[in-house]
């Protein structure tokens, strides 16, 4: 029996005086300077001070809300953020007080990693620390659904129209240090092979034979190796008459989106002259709604997962496979010396 579904975000700030106190709670804890804050900080301020993600996780939500709907499932649909408001731990004990005794986690993440699953995990044990609290299962990993893949390709399609010939298709998603790409047990670079198995089947849906996987936002020192190369360092590097980017590794358009490849990446492409255009995220696709009614009917129904690679996708699957030991596992900084 499930009560209802829990769309658990990253979160963003909705004016500029959100912006420092938002990313003070990303980085708690991370030791990340206060320059770097600063200047990431500009970045919000830029476009207002408000991040595209939360309107964008409402839309989809409605979306969602309104294919449960048309499948005949009744499961409200909560909101939370790991990082500002609605916050999942309010989130959670709003649940609790409507009586919600068992829900679904949707994470807008469809990959592995740290950040991307792992930590879901750990803020929904956050959110559950209070008697009475739901209990909640996070539904798994889906970078290689083909409703995902489907929606990416045509966002794909649409941003390659009118394209030089010759253009040439660039995937991106977020950078991890090396180290937390690396993880335990066999599925060892998880992430960064999740990444590349969407990338393949995307390009190929498309008919693209050959396309480049980069990586954009490192933020940590530079004596620390994160995955490269960045996607400006690549721009420059590509012989091509135009460069089609897409996000794969977001489901919507965060801060890092229009800032690292709506003006950065787009920046670089003019000053060289190339032809440049990003790719949609698949969050606004109503395809979207779907993917995410097929992963609650997985679990509600004991399907097998609809998958289009052999790769794993943990989570919590319809038969219960969590995350291994040592899988996803942040990375512990070396001690002093």
């Amino acid at each position: 029996m499930v009560d209802a579904l829990l769309w658990l975000s990253f979160g963003g700030p909705d004016g500029p005086a959100d912006v420092r106190p938002f990313l003070e709670n990303v980085t708690r804890g991370r030791g990340v300077p206060p320059d770097r804050l600063d200047e990431v900080e500009a970045h919000y301020q830029h476009f207002g001070g408000v991040s595209p993600i939360n309107a964008l996780n409402r839309s989809a939500i409605a979306a969602v809300e309104a294919e449960l709907v048309r499948q005949g499932l009744d499961l409200p649909v909560y909101f939370g953020n790991r990082n500002w408001h609605p916050l999942v731990e309010d989130t959670v004990a709003a649940m609790a007080a409507d009586g919600v005794r068992r829900a679904l986690v949707f994470p807008t993440s469809a990959y592995g990693g740290y950040s991307a699953c792992r930590q879901y995990h750990e803020d929904i044990a956050r959110a559950r620390a209070f008697d009475g609290a739901p209990e909640l299962v996070k539904l798994r990993q889906f970078f290689d659904h083909p409703l995902f893949v489907d929606a990416v390709a045509d966002a794909v399609r649409v941003a390659a129209a009118g394209m030089p010939e010759g253009y040439r298709l660039v995937f991106t998603a977020h950078s991890v240090p090396v180290s937390a790409d690396r993880t335990a047990g066999p599925d060892g670079y998880l992430y960064s092979r999740q990444i590349a198995t969407a990338a393949r089947l995307v390009a190929s849906a498309v008919g693209v034979a050959e396309f480049d996987v980069v990586w954009q936002s490192r933020s940590g020192p530079p004596q620390v190796p994160w995955l490269e190369p960045d996607i400006v360092d690549h721009i420059g590097a590509v012989e091509a008459p135009g460069v089609v980017v897409c996000p794969i590794g977001f489901v919507s358009d965060h801060l890092e989106v229009v800032w690292d490849l709506d003006t950065e990446a787009a920046a670089r492409a003019a000053e060289l002259g190339i032809a440049f255009a990003r790719a949609g995220t698949a969050s606004g696709d109503p395809r979207f709604a779907e993917l995410v009614v097929s992963l609650i009917r997985e679990h509600l129904d004991s399907a097998p997962a609809v998958k289009l690679s052999d790769l794993p996708a943990l989570g919590c699957t319809a038969n219960g496979a969590l995350c291994a030991p040592g899988c996803c596992e942040l990375p512990r900084r070396p001690g002093p010396r």
